[in-house]
């Protein structure tokens, strides 16, 4: 298995069995994760700041920008954006300020919400907010998503095993 590390303003994409596509340390940074688990494609774009404003470089570090490269990225690897889902992980709060504006963390969970809608992808699970920051992990092959608080466990996000009653 290898693992790739996604950081601050990175995307990464993969359509290898045995990749795992990883960002550590999401604090208010949005992990936003595609997958065509039929495909067996997945993309993680590390998202820092919700709006691109005209700068061409790094499109993984802004949600407008990050979601339709990356969604690019995995119809080049064989996706069919109908069958392309998102999960995302991150969007913290973590500095109180005490001001009456939305905190970067939820702006970047806003913008990255918004620019999935504009695309016509749904957002099939996510674990955004709080003041804690996360590490989500991408399995390519299965389009297993994981995510870890600081000081918890990791739990399974997608996807989610049917409960039978």
């Amino acid at each position: 298995m290898a693992e790739t590390m996604v950081r601050m303003g990175e995307l990464a994409f993969s359509a290898c069995a045995g990749d795992v596509l990883v960002s550590l340390g999401l604090g208010s940074c949005i992990g936003l994760a595609l997958l065509d688990r039929r495909a067996a494609v997945a993309g993680l774009a590390h998202v820092v700041l919700p709006a691109a404003d005209g700068r061409a470089d790094s499109p993984g570090r802004f949600a407008d920008t990050a979601a339709p490269v990356l969604l690019d990225a995995l119809r080049g690897l064989g996706a069919r954006r109908t069958r392309v889902e998102a999960v995302l992980v991150g969007g913290a709060s973590m500095f109180s300020f005490g001001g009456n504006g939305l905190e970067v963390g939820q702006r970047n969970d806003a913008a990255v919400r918004e620019a999935l809608a504009r695309l016509r992808i749904p957002i099939v699970a996510a674990e955004t907010g709080g003041s804690r920051g996360r590490t989500v992990r991408v399995t390519v092959e299965t389009g297993r998503v994981t995510a870890r608080a600081a000081g918890d466990t990791e739990v399974a996000l997608y996807p989610l095993l049917a409960v039978t009653a």
